[in-house]
């Protein structure tokens, strides 16, 4: 079953709000920030299905007009049911000038034999800023299924003033690789990926406050990528949805205010991240482990809130 959804904003009087609103079923928009202080736009994307089902062709577009901030929030982990075939799913997102557009998702959950591709358009103009998050978690590790769908391949393409600056390509068929071996998991069960953008000529540092962040979680490696362009990748391997989504969130409210004190519209959902805790930011040697050398990589995990 095809479904789309398309988002359009416009600006007035510094206040972003929501200019163009269309989407089928199962989709549901919901607007969450009517009561915040920030002026930005806060959306929450909510379907009436149970999770993406065989032959879903979701198509997703969002335009962030000249000078607006959107913050795009999903409601659930998104769940990957047993399929024949397969699901699939577009998103086509254009940044205007001067614009910000935040989506960090609950984790992906896909069951036994799911098949999901996925591919992620993201055109960037001057002046604007681009916060992307993804996390996979490997099925229903308190039922047994650990890394048993068939077939997962997410596809991010980053381009600016038309040019391709990123590219991030997540593919994993654990029936024809074994994810636990050297330079893939290792391990590990969840991968979490944080793009961030930002394209005005004066764009502050970014990647060592992020590690900063992450220096005191437990059971995690990390590791930054810068591209060619104005963008960096960075990639989390660890044991724990939750945790991973916590951690995604604490970095998207930094990346949001521009590492000011400035809160996010969606700080009060925030889980902080523990400042008593303990991370691996790097390997033994120094430098970052294999999975997370560069932007393309494997991905994995669990369903933290069912196991």
């Amino acid at each position: 079953m095809i479904s789309e959804l398309k988002i359009g904003t416009g600006v007035r009087k510094g206040i972003t709000y929501l200019k163009e609103s269309y989407y089928t079923k199962p989709f549901k928009l919901a607007d969450i920030g009517a009561y915040r202080a920030d002026k930005a736009l806060c959306l929450m994307l909510m379907t009436a299905s149970p999770g993406m089902l065989n032959g879903d062709d979701y198509r997703i577009t969002i335009n962030v007009s000249e000078g607006a901030r959107l913050q795009l929030q999903t409601q659930a982990y998104q769940r990957l049911y047993s399929m024949q075939t397969g699901a699939r799913q577009q998103m086509d997102v254009s940044i205007g000038e001067e614009a910000l557009f935040s989506y960090v998702p609950h984790p992906i959950v896909p069951h036994t034999d799911a098949v999901f591709e996925g591919h992620n358009r993201i055109n960037l103009s001057e002046g604007s800023r681009l916060i992307w998050g993804e996390i996979l978690t490997c099925g229903r590790k308190l039922n047994g299924e650990v890394f048993k769908f068939r077939l997962f391949h997410n596809l991010t393409e980053v381009r600016y003033k038309g040019k391709l600056i990123l590219k991030d390509n997540v593919m994993i068929q654990p029936s024809r690789l074994n994810v636990s071996e050297p330079g893939q998991m290792e391990g590990f069960t969840h991968q979490a990926t944080l793009i961030y953008a930002d394209t005005r000529p004066d764009a502050p540092p970014v990647a060592d406050r992020l590690l900063e962040l992450l220096a005191h979680e437990e059971d995690i490696a990390f590791g930054v990528t810068q591209s060619a362009g104005p963008a960096i990748v960075l990639r989390i391997l660890g044991h724990g949805a939750e945790q991973l989504f916590n951690c995604m969130r604490s970095m998207e409210t930094t990346l949001w205010s521009g590492l000011s004190a400035q809160s996010s519209p969606y700080e009060t959902a925030v889980a902080a991240i523990s400042p008593s805790s303990r991370g691996n930011r790097e390997g033994a040697n120094g430098s970052s482990p294999p999975s997370l050398r560069g932007a393309q990589g494997p991905s994995g995990g669990r369903d933290e809130a069912i196991s």
